[in-house]
């Protein structure tokens, strides 16, 4: 097989098995840092053998043996007769190398590995759980669980949020690190935990759709990949935990929000405003799957939470002929549900937008003005923006391009600032 072609295979197998790989080691060392670290010397390891022997028959299988093995080695470094390893050696059934493996480091055989299909599910969950634990700080959950759930590389990590790839290496060893000093084991929380680690996990999705969505700077207003991965594991999770409607809206939120991607851009990449957007361009089925898991998330009886909340509203978009039919007393409403439920200077910014469109500017502006004290809007350009919109559609231009300019001055994405330029530009 062709080097490319070996090369390729093991990136493809790493994206779609790696969770489950370092979810198993997890499981088989009870040692979170530990399983990570292992199943990255296979991957390594897979780099090398496959483009030059081709591969295997059960690549995954192929990569979870390889892990096991170095995990035995790990054990037999610290100590010959370590009773852990004993113990470990002795559920893999063996008498001193892993099942499959060369003692000497030869390859392993696939055919002879364990492969729980009945513990992959609780695996993958654990580890999504444990990356996203509360004791880390946002970014290192964020860095953490594109790294061990997602599979993305440091570099590709790095590129996506723009920081250097030292920065995202740190990040995870500090979170490893941290985990291993908190003593955080590897499992799924109990129920009395579940609740308030679930609220982590969906949080840190949330992020990482959220930075995809509308890239906090750079050159390019959406990171399609980042967003893909982010309703990739939202999915992951939803087939796990599929009795929560949290969950459940997540999933609408992003769909029906990801939905509107092909219309938000321009042949050049420009940002393309809602009233502007060719919605013949929305991606139908994924509107279809969001509103099915609105559906799933409001037959669950047990009222929308903030994602679903949200997901309405986008549904409410998503359904709309046009920006004027919108049903935009509806959106104000569930605004409305949204900030008592979590509030949030950005909700009620967001709400303004929507009593802009169902009761007209004047109103909005009452609303941003209460706004602007707020710490939370303080260096963002959202506030400004919304304001220079509002005061422009007011006759109030000169006010208008002052805020508009203030906004350009905050904004940290190349191509929202080239549109707030066009705004002031169009106030003549």
């Amino acid at each position: 097989m062709a080097d490319a072609s070996g090369r390729d295979a093991v990136a493809a197998v790493w994206r779609i098995e790696s969770a489950r790989i370092v979810g198993a080691l997890a499981r088989y060392t009870g040692d979170f840092a530990l399983a990570e670290d292992l199943a990255q010397e296979a991957l390594a390891e897979a780099l090398v053998s496959w483009p030059r022997d081709g591969v295997p028959r059960e690549p995954a299988g192929w990569l979870l043996t390889v892990g096991r093995r170095r995990a035995i080695d790990a054990f037999r470094r610290r100590s010959a007769r370590d009773e852990r390893y004993a113990t470990l050696a002795h559920q893999l059934g063996e008498g001193g190398a892993a099942t499959g493996a060369d003692p000497a480091g030869g390859a392993a055989d696939p055919d002879d590995v364990l492969w729980d299909p009945d513990r992959i599910d609780d695996d993958v969950l654990a580890l999504v759980f444990t990356s996203c634990h509360p004791v880390l700080s946002r970014e290192a959950r964020v860095a953490l669980t594109l790294r061990v759930v997602g599979g993305l590389t440091s570099d590709e990590i790095a590129r996506a949020f723009l920081v250097p790839t030292a920065t995202v290496q740190a990040r995870i060893t500090r979170a490893k690190k941290t985990l291993a000093a908190a003593r955080v084991p590897f499992a799924v929380p109990p129920a009395d935990e579940r609740a308030e680690r679930l609220g982590s996990v969906l949080n840190v999705i949330y992020l990482i759709f959220t930075e995809g969505s509308t890239a906090s700077s750079g050159d390019d207003l959406i990171r399609l990949d980042l967003a893909a991965e982010a309703q990739r594991l939202a999915r992951v999770l939803a087939r796990l935990v599929d009795d929560q409607p949290d969950v459940w809206g997540l999933v609408a939120l992003l769909e029906l929000t990801a939905a509107r991607f092909p219309a938000r851009t321009g042949p050049d990449g420009e940002p393309v405003l809602l009233e502007h957007q060719d919605r013949r361009r929305w991606d139908l089925t994924a509107i279809r799957r969001g509103r099915a898991a609105l559906a799933r998330a409001e037959g669950l009886g047990r009222g929308l939470g903030a994602y679903g909340l949200q997901a309405a509203i986008a549904e409410c978009h998503a359904v709309a002929p046009s920006v004027p039919e919108t049903d935009w007393e509806r959106i104000v409403l569930l605004y409305e549900a949204l900030g008592r439920l979590a509030p949030s200077p950005v909700v009620d910014l967001n709400r303004a937008v929507a009593v802009s469109m169902a009761r007209g500017p004047a109103a909005a502006l009452a609303i941003v003005d209460e706004l602007e004290g707020s710490a939370t809007l303080a260096s963002s350009h959202l506030l400004p923006s919304v304001r220079g919109e509002l005061l422009t559609r007011l006759g109030r231009p000169d006010e208008a391009r002052r805020a508009l300019e203030l906004a350009v001055e905050r904004c940290g994405n190349e191509r929202e600032r080239a549109l707030l330029r066009r705004k002031i530009a169009d106030l003549g």
